[in-house]
């Protein structure tokens, strides 16, 4: 029917994780709108990057639900979650190419794996993809003679090799110089919207972030602190998204952590020593 919404292409509902007995998210409860660019950002240890591995599979909650178009990615056997994940895309951080393998075969790797393509039909594919990052005539060069960004771009094509609905990127932008970083973050708008594709990055470079995002997702202290339109986020009036947003050293968020006094260290009080 026209005019009906899309449905989020990933939900998480009531949801609940530890590592061990340290709690990370809590209750967290977001949606991930269909064909938009989401940004996930937080401070230091809020849980921005265990979503991602939440959203793949990687780990399972506690308690709560991690929704993919619907079907609850924890509840997954493995073969269900092999057949999602070749839906996703994932750009890992500082782009973990494989290092004794060529540019090509890097942005091969998940056709010949996950496929049955000829070789033939491979190379046109790859040769697509390593073109719309800019890098076709790089296909022969080996991953330690190409700088950071051009990495990012590589590992970038090869998010893309399956023709994915989702591609998620975790710190695409850490380590990258001012142009490199501009051109990674013009890409990952241009292909959401040329490839139809939805995207959702972590990261802590918020003048891009809220250059190319649809949709922001706050996360601190293990819950959802707000969720809008960049705009909204900067109108936000919630102490701890002024003090992010505005880089502010005091605030909600300490420097140290845990957050404890420092006449608390070691259940002792500061003594002045005695001399003579």
């Amino acid at each position: 029917m026209s005019g009906t919404p899309t449905p989020p292409i990933v939900q998480l509902r009531k949801l609940c994780f530890a590592y061990g007995e340290r709690e990370v998210l809590h209750d967290v409860s977001l949606s991930i709108p269909h064909g938009k660019v989401t940004a996930l950002i937080g401070p230091m240890s809020s849980g921005k990057t265990t979503t991602l591995r939440l959203i793949g599979g990687q780990h399972r909650p506690q308690s709560g639900e991690v929704l993919f178009e619907g079907q609850d990615v924890s509840l997954m056997d493995r073969d269900q979650l092999y057949a999602v994940r070749r839906r996703m895309g994932m750009l890992f951080q500082f782009g973990a190419l494989f290092a004794d393998i060529s540019v090509f075969d890097n942005v091969a790797f998940p056709l010949r794996e996950h496929t049955t393509l000829p070789e033939r039909l491979i190379r046109d594919i790859v040769l697509m993809k390593l073109h719309a990052v800019g890098l076709r005539g790089a296909r022969d060069l080996m991953p330690a003679s190409l700088s950071g960004g051009m990495v990012r771009r590589v590992a970038l094509a090869r998010a893309i090799a399956l023709d994915p609905d989702l591609v998620i990127y975790d710190e695409p932008f850490s380590g990258l110089d001012p142009i490199s970083l501009q051109t990674v973050a013009t890409l990952i708008r241009q292909l959401n919207d040329s490839m139809s594709l939805t995207s959702l990055f972590v990261s802590h470079e918020l003048e891009q972030t809220l250059e190319i995002a649809d949709h922001v997702i706050v996360l601190a202290d293990g819950k959802v602190v707000e969720q809008g339109p960049p705009a909204q986020l900067r109108a936000s009036t919630d102490p701890m998204v002024y003090q992010y947003l505005n880089s502010l050293p005091d605030g909600p968020v300490g420097f140290h952590y845990p957050r404890i006094p420092i006449a608390d260290d070691l259940g002792l009080a500061y003594q002045p020593s005695r001399v003579g």
